[in-house]
């Protein structure tokens, strides 16, 4: 029903209508961001870690936080987990959040904030005062025409909307900041609105914070900024630069180093999200949301960096269906097929798509790229078989990466949504696997 309402009504009425509850939810639960510092965090990708270690800061400095985020929800100490299917659910569900937090005396909420979000005006009635700009490549494309301008534009609302609006809380005039990645190429685009403070960070071009003697370890990296070390102990350098805009905002609200360093520390697992899945194995297993050319690239990355001599990298992907980014789709085959040893091609979210046809985008460009289905490229629409598939293929010391879906808790085939979690599955499944000699 809900499917062919929406192919049924003008697209300026469904938008109207968008914007219409945003406002209504606003009303209703009395203007919760108002009362809050509201920190937004957008990007093609990083935005969960980058939210989760911008809490753990906040946290150590002896900040109530509360997140919104596409992998967890947190007021304050209190975590669940995004059964949403959407980083940014409807206004409803964002302003009750936002009212809990508030409730709960929370100082600040960090909200992961998406184009497709901000298309269909989820944004409304959040007034942001820190903006964050994690990185841009091209995703979603389809839901915005094809275009990558109009992606790049609609994320710009977030960063538009910081000098719509003044806040006073406590006595104090909060000040507009935007914090952006030097080490994009689009982060001057961002860093053209207007704010009190520009703050840029980087690993590789000049800016503001600048991370350097970078070490990565089987438990994570350390790194220093201006001489002072941090360590973070998830794993992936790229994790780096989500780890930046936490120690930048923690500064401007006077949290000390010590604290901020204790805080990135104690972030062990962000759910879903390079999150190892320990079942007493002998290899290692990580669960991670990577779903497009950069992440898949990160991630792989990062398993080869681990890998010992004569050892093997394994990963399961796959592609979102619902008219979601087909060009991506032979990038990470490619990928897959020239930087790991076996490539498992399974279902993440195909809707109302056809699998298979998904399932053989990716397939063929992996053969292109010199793999041979039944040797080192297995096509298995089941994502539970296809997981284990990837066990079963682990010997000891390999590496094993689940991608696509992360912390999900659903999966949705034929447009029926089935409840899921690739780290339930993983770990069901690994009390199967024998252990390898």
């Amino acid at each position: 029903m809900k499917k062919l309402l929406k192919n049924l009504l003008p697209r300026k009425f469904l938008l109207r209508y968008h914007y219409f509850l945003a406002i209504l939810a606003t009303l209703y639960f009395g203007f919760p961001s108002k009362k809050m510092i509201v920190i937004g965090v957008t990007g093609t990708k990083g935005k969960t870690s980058a939210i989760n270690f911008i809490w753990s800061c906040l946290t150590s400095g002896g900040y109530k936080t509360g997140i919104i985020s596409t992998a967890n929800i947190r007021i304050g100490e209190k975590e669940f987990l995004n059964e949403y299917h959407m980083t940014m659910p409807g206004p409803f569900i964002i302003q009750k959040f936002m009212a809990k937090m508030v409730k709960n005396g929370c100082k600040f909420c960090i909200i992961e904030t998406t184009s497709e979000g901000i298309k269909q005006y989820r944004h409304i009635g959040i007034n942001y005062d820190i903006a964050v700009f994690t990185n841009l490549s091209p995703e979603h494309l389809e839901s915005h025409e094809g275009s990558f301008e109009k992606y790049k534009q609609m994320k710009s609302k977030m960063f538009e909307m910081l000098s719509s609006h003044r806040k006073v809380l406590d006595g104090n005039e909060i000040q507009k900041v935007i914090i952006a990645n030097k080490d994009s190429e689009h982060s001057d685009h961002f860093l053209n609105f207007k704010a009190d403070k520009k703050i840029t960070f980087a690993i590789n071009n000049k800016a503001d914070y600048v991370a350097d003697n970078i070490q990565e370890t089987n438990t994570g990296v350390d790194f220093e900024l201006a001489k002072v070390i941090f360590k973070i102990d998830i794993l992936g350098k790229f994790n780096i630069y989500n780890a930046l805009p936490a120690i930048i905002i923690s500064r401007l609200f006077g949290i000390s180093d010590y604290l901020i360093a204790k805080g990135l520390k104690e972030l062990k697992i962000i759910p879903g999200r390079m999150e190892k899945i320990d079942e007493g194995q002998n290899f290692t297993v990580l669960v991670d949301y990577a779903h497009e050319k950069e992440s898949i690239t990160n991630v792989l990355q990062t398993a080869n960096n681990m890998k010992i001599v004569g050892t093997k990298t394994i990963i399961l992907l796959g592609a979102e269906g619902g008219g979601r980014d087909k060009a991506k789709r032979p990038i990470m085959g490619e990928l897959a097929a020239k930087m790991a040893d076996y490539v498992i091609v399974s279902n993440v979210d195909p809707y109302e798509d056809d699998p298979k046809q998904i399932l053989e985008d990716i397939a063929i460009s992996c053969e292109k790229f010199g793999k041979i289905r039944g040797q080192n490229l297995f096509v298995i629409e089941d994502r539970k078989q296809g997981i284990k598939k990837s066990l079963q293929l682990a010997k000891i010391n390999d590496v094993v990466l689940i991608t696509g879906k992360g912390a999900e808790q659903s999966i949705v085939i034929g447009g029926k949504r089935t409840a899921w979690d690739d780290r339930k599955i993983v770990r069901e499944e690994l009390k199967f696997v024998p252990p390898v000699n």
